[in-house]
């Protein structure tokens, strides 16, 4: 099969072509496992940070790619798909299941917890395999491709907005405006569509494209809002959005950091954090880790109930490098999806 691999870490200021063409043998199977023939996979930001080693793959040669969409191509002794259905793997490749953390429906915080295309080898490749208990039935309304993004961008996108405990008639506030944030501003806008959504980005296309889909206000991350927010979705990879989103929260707001991690190339800015103007009367700063199966289940119900379907841009397998330097440029216009035939 052929695959995109990544052989070191590295910077991709000075390095455009990280991954690499390789023909690799088709997985072998074990106990409870499907074998993928991958059609569609995601281009996430998470897959920079493994590339330039801010969580890097726990070991090299490592295949990236953790939203994967294809048909079950051979099974091993499962019960829950069967050979010809079309399934989604997403970021939790698995988990213990045993644990206090598992046993309590937070199996994204789980030790044992690893990730696709980190831990194990994920979709940018012809195949990949799983535990079937760890895939996902992809609803049939929607295309491999505009189901990809789903699996991650939409899923932790739905995990950041549970987490701001959002009521209707609250103010949103989303900061950063790519795969994920479009998403969750499309949910919002169906199930609440008179709440105000306020689109904080440094780029002038995409504050009109929240614009366009919906928002009620987009300036740049440094601009003041015109209302105050009870809550706000950063997505942003860095420091500053963060330390500038505060100020736009009403006392007792909360704004919930949706990154597995952040570059360090403004990391003095969370010193500038002010208690008195941007932290004080009760405000709150949570973080996002992971997702649960659950958080993909029931995403992927809502989309497809709604429907949801994300704005995305192609890319042949070959051209996964051009698509990676492209989201680190920030030339974003709602998701970017390899196809793989």
């Amino acid at each position: 099969m052929k695959a995109m691999v990544l052989n070191s870490i590295c910077d991709l200021n000075s390095t455009k072509n990280p991954l690499k063409l390789v023909e690799l043998s088709i997985p072998n199977l074990h106990e409870k496992e499907i074998l993928v023939k991958v059609t569609a996979c995601g281009v996430c930001h998470t897959e920079l940070d493994e590339i330039e080693g801010r969580t890097p793959p726990t070991e090299l040669p490592m295949i990236l790619g953790h939203q994967v969409v294809g048909r079950v191509e051979q099974t091993k002794n499962c019960t829950h798909f069967k050979v010809g259905d079309r399934v989604g793997i997403a970021w939790i490749y698995s988990a213990c299941g045993k644990c206090e953390f598992c046993q309590a429906g937070f199996e994204n915080l789980c030790n044992d917890f690893r990730a696709t295309g980190r831990d194990a080898y994920g979709g940018y490749a012809q195949y990949m395999k799983v535990t079937e208990d760890f895939a996902y039935s992809i609803p049939a309304a929607f295309s491999d491709s505009e189901a990809a993004p789903l699996l991650c961008a939409g899923a932790i996108g739905y995990r950041s907005w549970r987490l701001t405990g959002f009521k209707e008639g609250h103010n949103l506030g989303l900061t950063g405006f790519g795969a994920s944030a479009h998403l969750v501003l499309k949910m919002v806008k169906y199930r609440f569509p008179a709440t105000k959504v306020f689109v904080f980005a440094r780029s002038e296309k995409e504050r009109h494209f929240a614009i366009e889909l919906g928002a009620f206000w987009a300036g740049d991350t440094t601009e003041v809002s015109p209302e105050l927010l009870n809550s706000i979705i950063d997505t942003t990879p860095v420091w500053k959005p963060v330390v500038e989103a505060m100020k736009n929260l009403k006392p007792g707001g909360r704004l919930v950091i949706n990154a597995i991690r952040k570059e360090n190339i403004d990391r003095d800015y969370l010193l500038k954090l002010d208690y008195a103007e941007q932290l004080w009367l009760e405000k709150e700063i949570k973080s996002v880790a992971n997702v649960t199966r659950t958080d993909v289940s029931e995403f992927l119900k809502l989309a497809a109930a709604i429907p949801i379907k994300p704005e995305i841009r192609e890319y042949p397998l070959e051209e996964a490098n051009q698509a990676l330097l492209e989201l680190k440029q920030r030339k974003i216009r709602g998701a970017k999806v390899l196809k793989i035939e």
